[in-house]
């Protein structure tokens, strides 16, 4: 009996409900995504800072086209401060039963990375792509800059599913 108490004291207490409403529930993608309307040209608009990106101080893109398999062709793109452009190229591969909001990337076979598009304006005219440990993220667009009202709505796509915004790099694009 006093075990059951110690349990419900620890369970019922103010402290124990803090930490539960600290936690933020798990990432979700968004419901689905339209490959033929989401392939093309986007631009990165802001990231969190990683490892292969550390070279990039401009100009950064993601271009997606589809594969004859059905996988998807990654060409990430920036531009160094020696002014030249970095290029890598991927594919991607869609996770099953995900209605296409949840791929795995690879740039080194046999490595792959998460990429979960967790925000979508309807019109597709901005993604917010991450993973589910809240490592990454990145707001693309259609265009190099993304309207102020735009912008506001991804980054609470990404606020809504826990990812501190903080830690987020804007991305100088130098076409108008």
């Amino acid at each position: 009996m006093l075990k059951k108490i110690l349990i419900c004291a620890a369970l019922c207490s103010p402290a124990f409900s803090l930490a539960e409403a600290e936690t933020p529930a798990e990432v979700r993608s968004v419901a689905a995504v339209d490959l033929s309307r989401y392939v093309g040209q986007w631009y990165e608009i802001a990231k969190f800072p990683m490892f292969f990106q550390r070279n990039c101080v401009a100009d950064t893109t993601a271009n997606y086209s589809s594969n004859p398999d059905g996988s998807i062709k990654v060409v990430n793109r920036c531009r160094t401060e020696s002014g030249e452009f970095d290029q890598a190229e991927g594919k991607a591969t869609v996770v099953e039963n995900t209605h296409n909001s949840q791929l795995k990337v690879s740039f080194f076979w046999p490595f792959k990375a998460d990429y979960w598009v967790i925000g979508l304006d309807p019109a597709y005219r901005w993604a917010v792509v991450g993973n589910p440990n809240r490592k990454y993220l990145w707001i693309l667009s259609r265009t190099p800059q993304l309207a102020d009202s735009d912008l506001a709505a991804a980054q609470i796509a990404a606020t809504a599913q826990g990812y501190d915004l903080r830690n987020l790099d804007y991305t100088k694009q130098s076409k108008p």
